[in-house]
């Protein structure tokens, strides 16, 4: 599966130009690369900060499989928009989002709960928008 993750208040703590804390975004995110999931770094931040971001993803050992884009799309859509299976982000809508003064003024996406959203969606226990990670008949309608 491809995941799509944004990087302010997603990877880190809100902290823009500088980059944020750790918020528990690189243990879950290497868990899935090692299950052979593909991470698309999708930020608004360019230039250095761009630079900062990748970097912050090098450092805590996230292979990144694009950088706000897909490296595939391309030979089968001239689109702008970054195709991935599933997206993270904490402007998303039902994101579990954490919020600690003591950290950020700003709340961040929690990532225990992302974890367990997506280990019951490995499990067949949940199902996220069209991405099924168990093919499994729901409503009668075959996925």
């Amino acid at each position: 599966m491809i995941i799509a993750i944004d990087f302010d208040g997603t990877m880190v703590t809100h902290e823009y130009p500088n980059v944020g804390r750790d918020i528990g975004a690189a243990e879950v995110i290497c868990s899935w690369v090692n299950k052979g999931h593909q991470i698309i770094l999708f930020t608004m931040r360019d230039g250095r900060q761009l630079e900062d971001a990748v970097e912050w993803c090098k450092k805590n050992k996230i292979p990144l499989y694009g950088i706000n884009e897909n490296p595939e799309q391309s030979g089968w859509t001239q689109s702008q928009k970054v195709y991935a299976n599933m997206y993270i982000d904490d402007a998303g809508i039902n994101i579990p989002l954490k919020s600690d003064k003591s950290m950020s003024l700003r709340p961040f996406v929690n990532w225990d709960e992302i974890k367990i959203i997506f280990e019951e969606m490995e499990n067949g226990n949940r199902i996220f928008g069209d991405t099924y990670l168990h093919k499994k008949e729901v409503t009668g309608i075959k996925r």
